[in-house]
């Protein structure tokens, strides 16, 4: 897959930033899946929704078709994504989501994952070895430091080259270590959940 050509990283890039609702472990039932349209990191331009299945294998579907039928389609230019695993170990498949869709993608990480963890964690669920294929291929992982004083939060990178990558996390990161589209999907997430949002510092 090529990568997208990024020629000048605008302020006021468009970025769809991903992230489910909380949920009960163990537990049956669809979760929120929320994607809010950030110009950089400082203005919110929309909101979408969807549901996924707790544990299951519909995310990558769920939110291609999402991407693709919003009305901001057309002004997207990065979709962000709060980790790899949705609604507990609902694997997304971020080549397909860029195949399909376009949009290079950045999966950010607040700590460093542990593989090893995540794949004993997997090993109970129905179609497991196809879920930690899609994991493993996912590729390198990438340290950033989105404030100068700050820890590390990592990348993993499909569709776009590792300094533009950068250059966006950093500049979409105005309020705390996580990029903005990140944090306010995820309180819009729990907010829909819980009754009330609270936040990722």
């Amino acid at each position: 897959m090529r990568e997208v050509k990024f020629w000048q990283i605008k302020p006021e890039i468009r970025i769809l930033g991903v992230d489910d609702g909380p949920f009960e472990p163990r537990s049956k039932g669809e979760v929120p899946l929320v994607g809010v349209v950030f110009r950089g990191g400082r203005w919110l331009d929309g909101v979408l929704k969807t549901r996924i299945k707790q544990d299951g294998t519909d995310v990558t579907k769920r939110l291609i078709d999402m991407v693709n039928r919003s009305r901001h389609r057309g002004q997207l230019r990065v979709l962000m994504v709060d980790g790899v695993t949705f609604a507990g170990f609902n694997v997304l498949d971020a080549k397909e989501v860029f195949r399909k869709t376009g949009l290079p993608i950045i999966v950010i990480s607040r700590e460093l994952p542990d593989m090893m963890n995540i794949r004993e964690a997997i090993k109970h669920l129905p179609r497991w070895r196809d879920r930690w294929r899609i994991i493993k291929r996912l590729g390198k992982i990438y340290p950033v430091r989105t404030k100068s004083r700050g820890v590390p939060i990592y990348m993993q990178l499909v569709g776009i080259k590792r300094a533009d990558a950068e250059s966006v996390v950093k500049l979409s990161s105005t309020r705390s270590l996580v990029p903005e589209p990140l944090r306010v999907a995820h309180l819009i997430a729990t907010a829909i959940v819980r009754g009330e949002s609270y936040g990722k510092a």
